[in-house]
């Protein structure tokens, strides 16, 4: 009988769930919950927050969708994995109780308080045992509610993370892991421990944060209500629970230094691995502890992210072509146009302040364009370019870290189903680029796996993981795509000169 796998990838939008054959690594079900987006509460301008009670529900329903698809004998289920949304923070009592709506990872009440704290406790020393600043991060939202809400903060028994919640949902235990701490900015790098001088700084106790456990380990078994509430065999192990960036990372097989992860949603995100303790003179990315990390092989996950990817070629299809235009035939029209779009640049920081930019919002602007010239096709292919020339400008960022391109992997999916956009990413940044299809709740099934030693390694996990394509760099159109590259910096630079 084979031994079956249950991955979750608790998100903001959603709850997506994956059953998975460890033997073969085949998806016998996959289910998502909601059908619609989830709501994010905002009582003020810049807040964004959930109710975690609200993610267990779809949790619930995941898993009973799951049941319906796929015959199985809930013993069978062997090992359950969790991917969360990053940096959220959930409180509870003792009793286990939540006392407020999560804040989640999107809200920006804390971003003054994580401004002080680098002040107070100096940036050159966050940067040397944080690799980061305190930031708008976990940490600093705790300290939020310390300032701002004192009588739920005088009951606080242990703080959370979204997925260290759904595992205390399953397992009764309150635990995190040190991948966790440091999403939070509670990892001190230097002494690969607790961060006590964030918490100090902010007037917190260490009694609030939960024990660690490792990230791939039995962190707790399903108790009977959990269980009963699931439908799931009591006693089950939960054995992995990792943040959405690096667990998308494991998802694609991404451990070794050097190999790299990269999304193209709404957002795009370059995550690459490093055994290096290092970090970026000016924050422009963020260091994490990677999901595989020790002491003996240290592996961190350096993570960049550009607000504006996705979300530009988005607004394109809903407020500039025709309505019945879909992304295919976008991608179509834009591929008639020579590369560097004859001139004209886009630049596609239209959603917010781009940490790359050292946190300054520049907004999306377009540059060079000749009413002679440009046509509608042109402002496609020169928004696929100004995404992949805003994810390459990261990467040098990445590249001055010691972090070499050797192995990029991304999912089959956003824009990476563009075949204009794939290969002027693998062009500009001179790396093959594999695409796979999986997601975050196949790579959390794995993860728990792995945890529960039903695989040996983490490199029996990758059973059945193969590449469906390959796009390597198109050698003809190099010069051509680093002279439109070159273009494109230029403007960007007198921009952040404006």
């Amino acid at each position: 009988m084979a031994e079956l796998l249950l991955g979750y990838d608790v998100g903001s939008s959603s709850i997506k769930a994956t059953l998975m054959d460890s033997d073969t690594g085949k998806v016998l079900a996959s289910a998502t919950s909601p059908d619609k987006e989830l709501e994010i509460i905002a009582k003020e301008l810049g807040w964004a927050e959930q109710h975690p009670s609200t993610w267990w529900e779809h949790v619930k329903n995941a898993t009973q969708k799951i049941k319906a698809q796929a015959k199985f004998d809930a013993g069978d289920v062997k090992a359950i994995g969790i991917s969360y949304q990053m940096h959220g923070l959930v409180v509870v009592d003792e009793n286990k109780e939540v006392l407020r709506p999560s804040i989640i990872w999107c809200d920006s009440r804390a971003v003054q308080i994580g401004e002080k704290a680098a002040k107070d406790i100096g940036e050159e020393k966050c940067l040397k045992r944080l690799f980061n600043l305190p930031g708008n991060f976990t940490a600093s939202k705790l300290k939020w509610v310390k300032e701002n809400e004192p009588d739920i903060y005088s009951k606080i028994h242990k703080m959370m993370l979204p997925g260290d919640y759904i595992a205390m949902r399953m397992t009764g235990e309150i635990k995190t892991t040190p991948s966790g701490l440091s999403e939070g900015i509670m990892w001190n790098f230097e002494s690969d421990g607790l961060a006590d001088f964030v918490l100090d700084n902010y007037g917190i106790s260490d009694e609030l944060i939960a024990d660690t456990v490792p990230t791939f380990s039995v962190q707790g078994r399903l108790t009977k209500e959990a269980a009963d509430e699931l439908g799931l065999a009591g006693d089950t192990k939960v054995s992995y629970r990792g943040g959405d960036q690096p667990n998308n990372a494991l998802s694609l097989g991404v451990l070794a230094p050097g190999e790299i992860a990269v999304t193209a949603g709404t957002s795009g995100v370059v995550y690459g691995v490093s055994d290096k303790k290092d970090y970026d003179q000016r924050s422009r990315v963020n260091v994490f502890v990677h999901v595989n990390h020790s002491s003996k092989n240290p592996r961190y996950g350096v993570l960049l992210c550009i607000n504006g990817t996705g979300i530009l070629n988005s607004w394109l299809k809903h407020n500039f072509v025709s309505e019945n235009m879909d992304y295919p035939q976008m991608d179509k029209i834009a591929a008639e146009i020579p590369v560097g779009s004859e001139g004209l640049v886009i630049l596609p920081y239209g959603n917010g302040a781009e940490r790359t930019l050292e946190n300054r919002n520049i907004g999306a602007s377009v540059h060079g364009w000749n009413f002679n010239i440009h046509k509608k096709a042109h402002f496609l292919r020169a928004a696929q370019e100004g995404i992949v020339f805003a994810l390459n400008y990261g990467l040098g960022i990445m590249k001055d870290m010691g972090i070499e391109l050797k192995t990029v992997k991304a999912g089959n999916a956003n824009m990476f189903l563009s075949p204009l956009f794939a290969e002027a990413f693998a062009t500009v940044t001179g790396a093959s680029v594999e695409l796979y299809n999986t997601d975050g709740s196949q790579g959390a099934a794995r993860g728990a796996g792995i945890g529960a030693g039903i695989y040996k390694g983490a490199e029996d996990a990758f059973v059945g993981l193969a590449p469906v394509k390959t796009v390597k760099p198109n050698e003809k159109l190099t010069s051509v795509y680093n002279k439109a590259y070159k273009n494109w910096e230029q403007v960007l630079k007198q921009q952040l000169k404006a």
